[in-house]
């Protein structure tokens, strides 16, 4: 059998591929360019670059290539350019020229832009991004080769997901030079932010899928009872993997080895049916990309092993729903992990010193880390023991927290890392433990040597949530940088950022939090310590219009005031949107599916009611109830359905922000109380007149 590592990276036009395709003078400038973030190479390069690709694209059957870009969907985009032409005698030749790969001209204006484009202003421009390796998507009858490229308007102005992360990791790799500068590391050539992104998922029989519309259309259910059997055993954590999971998971991995993807851990989830893939860590504007190919990827592969992917945040409502724990670090270039803490005290002083910027940056603007995770499918998760994305906090840990509250003391000489836990068996050895325990409920977690933002949506983009994050980290070093500098003279820089940190632990501590955050009593704590709350999406998204965030972002050069306005109306809209699209699903189901079952089991029962009526003399008091019960359930359904078609009339008669207002208000009330009367008559309904499969068929693998 053939071993991973020997097509590992196969299908990615990567540094293996340049080298050995390239000439040398051209390869060193293509890598020179690379790594120090240009986008913009000469014709000439370009041209030879171009051919190289072509003719290595070919060799592996692609036909066609595609600028691949992040629009504001959370999705990705492409359109397919044939490698193929026609010259003026009508000779076929197959051609790519470096202007082609540098640069496209898709359609802009069918895609969400938040107002900065009309529909009559269709021009809009794909530009290579040389930072992230080109791959090939295989079909059976070919391929095509994929450019990952950012999306501008004809303006310049962005509508991409990529530039705004790109913006916003040159600016905290530019002011973490600065700060390793400032402690006396004038060796250090670079620093990259390293990210690893932890994607859950579900996985359902598709012919079962199928049958759903609310599946297939919303990607989660909008009706459906409670099985008998969920997740309250706790028994399918890290559980032995079903064959048929397995098989999927196995050629899963298989692909992405091809595109450069090392999964690392696979294992069972939570609840049932749902998994877990969890990649290497690579570098933050690679990561994002490869999290959306490994998504694309898992889509296009279940559907081969009869399997739907589920990647909604809350597929099913009484069930842990899924996320993606984004972890992430800086590591510069001598291969130093700038927040492993370390047995060296200059070490240890510029870890605390990055750390310390981190704990600042969220504590005056964790509003805009909260508006990152805001979208439809997350708001689902408020509130459940899977997610506490409603409250921004930092869980730093027992060592660290006592570090931070004694550094009135002055510094550790060592920070602890690793003991060793006895386990006071002979047989078993003696193995490492961690400086603290892990808490799951923190959004915003240190984990031993990087952060876990545990509030992103399964089926979001890192690319949002990343952006927010190094923007507001790159605020933080920036902020303890000049303060160390300010207190600088007289005084050696250990003593200077001891009393730095000594203003960074006070300013804090409203941020930092080491309890259980599913507790409601931490809403009530969080209150009295004034941190913000956003229990809905629009509250949260609202967040970006703040003017000390717009400040921020547009201050660092990661968005302007009108692209900042521009991303909260396209996320507002999605939000907006993605609700309507469930409320006529959800009534097309009742209507179509629901009330005829619920006509059919009235008839049935009425029927054997009326003959076992005339066998006995009386009783049959609590069957007639039951009968009483369905047809006023049915009865309310009616009515319900009627409001809600007013409903739906009602909000698209309005503008925007008052739209996403009446659907939290009132719209989410009125779809589950029409829920709990529809799952109240599918638990009366027979198994032969179900519309659809109940979600004891759904959660189990066959």
């Amino acid at each position: 059998m053939e071993r991973p590592t020997s097509y590992f990276g196969r299908h990615v036009f990567n540094e293996k591929a340049m080298r050995e395709r390239l000439p040398q003078d051209v390869f060193e400038q293509l890598t020179s360019a690379i790594n120090g973030g240009q986008q913009k190479l000469d014709s000439r390069i370009a041209d030879v670059v171009a051919a190289a690709m072509k003719e290595w694209a070919i060799s592996l059957g692609a036909t066609h290539y595609a600028h691949w870009f992040h629009p504001r969907t959370e999705l990705t985009a492409e359109k397919h350019m044939a490698f193929l032409s026609v010259d003026e005698r009508g000779t076929p030749l197959e051609a790519f020229t470096g202007g082609e790969l540098i640069q496209s001209e898709p359609d802009a204006s069918s895609l969400p832009s938040g107002g900065t484009r009309s529909t009559f202003e269709a021009r809009g421009y794909t530009a290579w991004d040389p930072t992230s390796p080109a791959f090939i998507i295989p079909t059976e009858n070919g391929g095509t080769l994929c450019i990952p490229s950012v999306f501008l308007s004809w303006d310049g102005t962005p509508l991409d997901m990529k530039t705004p992360l790109l913006k916003a990791i040159t600016a905290i790799e530019e002011r973490a030079m600065r700060m390793l500068r400032l402690f006396g590391n004038r060796g250090i050539r670079w620093v990259k932010v390293t990210v690893g992104a932890e994607q859950e998922f579900f996985l359902i029989d598709e012919e079962l899928a199928r049958k759903r519309p609310d599946l297939v259309l919303c990607g989660r259910t909008v009706i459906g009872c409670l099985p008998p059997k969920g997740q309250q055993l706790e028994d399918h954590y890290f559980g032995a993997i079903h064959p048929r999971v397995l098989a999927y998971m196995e050629e899963t991995e298989q692909e992405l080895h091809k595109l450069g993807i090392a999964i690392k851990t696979r294992h069972d989830e939570v609840a049932p049916c749902q998994f877990e893939f969890a990649p290497q860590f690579t570098e933050a504007n690679l990561a994002t990309d490869q999290n959306q190919i490994t998504m694309s990827a898992m889509k296009r592969i279940a559907r081969r092993h009869g399997l739907r992917l589920l990647l909604h945040e809350k597929p099913f409502a009484v069930i842990n729903g899924s996320g993606k724990h984004t972890n992430f670090s800086l590591m510069d270039s001598d291969g130093h992990n700038l927040l492993e803490p370390s047995t060296s005290q200059r070490r240890n002083v510029q870890f605390l010193a990055f750390l310390g910027a981190l704990l600042l940056g969220v504590s005056k603007y964790s509003s805009l880390l909260r508006a990152s995770v805001a979208s439809p499918g997350n708001m689902h998760r408020l509130g459940g023991n899977e997610a506490p994305p409603a409250i921004m906090s930092v869980y730093l840990g027992n060592a660290l927290t006592d570090v931070l509250n004694r550094l009135e003391e002055g510094f550790p000489d060592e920070i602890p890392t690793k003991g060793l836990m006895d386990l006071g068996l002979n047989k078993l050895p003696s193995i490492k433990k961690e400086n603290s325990d892990r808490n799951r409920t923190a959004p915003l977690a240190f984990t031993g040597n990087k952060f876990e933002f545990r509030a992103t949506g399964a089926s979001q983009s890192i690319a949002g949530p990343l952006t927010m994050l190094l923007t507001i980290w790159a605020w933080g070093i920036e902020e303890v940088t000049n303060r160390i500098e300010s207190r600088l003279g007289n005084t050696d820089i250990a003593d200077a950022t001891l009393d730095v940190l000594r203003d960074v632990a006070k300013e804090s501590m409203a941020i930092r939090f080491e309890g259980n955050c599913y507790d409601p009593e931490w809403h009530e704590e969080a209150r009295r310590r004034g941190l913000p709350i956003a229990n809905t999406t629009p509250e949260a998204l609202f967040y970006y219009l703040i003017p000390e965030n717009r400040d921020l972002l547009s201050g660092l050069n990661v968005m302007t005031d009108r692209e900042i306005t521009a991303y909260y109306e396209t996320r507002l809209e999605q939000y907006v949107k993605t609700v309507d699209v469930e409320m006529a699903v959800m009534a097309d189901m009742i209507s179509h599916g629901i009330l005829p079952s619920i006509s059919r089991q009235i008839i049935q029962e009425g029927s054997a009611l009326e003959k076992a009526a005339s066998l006995l003399d009386d009783g049959l008091e609590t069957w007639k109830g039951h009968m009483k019960t369905l047809c006023g359930i049915k009865e309310a359904l009616l009515q319900k359905l009627e409001e809600l078609k007013n409903f739906r009339k009602k909000v698209k008669m309005e503008e925007l922000e008052e739209s996403a207002s009446f659907i939290t208000e009132e719209g989410l009330k009125l779809m589950n109380e029409i829920r709990s009367l529809s799952d109240a008559a599918e638990s009366w309904i027979a198994d032969d007149l179900q519309p659809f499969p109940p979600y004891r068929d759904l959660l189990v693998i066959h």
